[in-house]
């Protein structure tokens, strides 16, 4: 439930701090007219992200037991690389959101009202369409029967609205590159336990032959019907009897992913710590040699 707490919590505040750095700006710009053009970009947004949601629910119950397997595994995949971009994303972005979305804005308002839609349906959509596919598959791997993911992902959503309507009042300052930064650590430790499953789902379904031998069986030490394995199989898809293909997967993705996302800004381009303009223009200029 926590994991998907996070997810909801995480992805629904980067929508509203998106929306509301949107309407602030025509308020404060007294374009008051352009208002109804963004909220029904956003309602749309939302509405195909919902649905979106239900037809991989719905739609995968109608296949067979391999074919089910098959589209949990790629998608979780999917689902994680998208993931994956959005949080290096942020974590390079979140210093700089408000005047990006601002230049963004001005050209939508110069284009007309179907622009307008365009920008606040894109700036929310691309967020509702990746966590609806993330949440599916975070549920699926938890594939427990209950509705206790779901009411994670609820709670998170609703925290997420409450902050960003606090966020536009005023009355909280939020440092966004530090949220983001360990939020976005904390979801890449869930995405590898996603991951891991994918990979689980596709041997199930025989896309994924060889390393099905069980890596280690602590079912005994950790029962997954305990409170504790159920909670680590919460936050973090722990399975007490992983294949070494799991295991591996596993590895492969969190120690390089962890590593580059807490590595400074633009190192892994090999550019070293990138300066701002002010930064470049303090810098004293050499005298020209003879």
């Amino acid at each position: 439930m926590f994991s998907n707490y996070l997810i909801g919590l995480r992805e629904g505040l980067e929508a509203s701090l998106v929306v509301c750095i949107l309407i602030a700006y025509l308020v404060k710009t007294d374009r008051r007219d352009a208002l109804k053009p963004i909220w029904i970009g956003i309602v749309v947004a939302v509405l195909i992200a919902m649905g979106f949601g239900c037809a991989l629910e719905f739609g995968s119950q109608e296949m067979t037991f391999q074919a089910q397997e098959a589209l949990g595994g790629s998608l979780s995949i999917l689902a994680v690389g998208l993931v994956t971009w959005m949080v290096f994303w942020m974590r390079r972005t979140a210093r700089h959101l408000k005047t990006e979305l601002h230049g963004k804005l001005d050209a939508a308002l110069a284009m007309g009202t179907g622009a307008l839609v365009a920008t606040a349906f894109l700036a929310v959509g691309r967020e509702g369409l990746e966590t609806a596919l993330f949440v599916w598959a975070s549920v699926h791997a938890a594939s427990d029967g209950t509705p206790r993911p779901l009411v994670g992902v609820g709670l998170g959503l609703a925290t997420a609205v409450f902050l960003g309507w606090l966020f536009y009042r005023g009355a909280l300052k939020i440092n966004l590159a530090k949220f983001f930064t360990w939020t976005g650590a904390m979801l890449v430790v869930v995405a590898a336990g996603v991951l891991a499953y994918g990979f689980h789902d596709l041997q199930e379904a025989d896309w994924v032959p060889g390393l099905t031998k069980l890596a280690f069986d602590i079912s005994d030490t950790i029962p997954p019907d305990s409170w504790y394995g159920t909670l680590l199989k919460g936050v973090f898809n722990f399975q007490p009897d992983p294949t070494v293909l799991q295991i591996t997967v596993w590895l492969l993705y969190l120690i390089p992913t962890l590593t580059l996302f807490f590595a400074p800004v633009g190192f892994a381009s090999g550019k070293g710590k990138v300066k701002t303009p002010d930064e470049q223009g303090s810098q004293p200029s050499k005298a020209p040699q003879a």
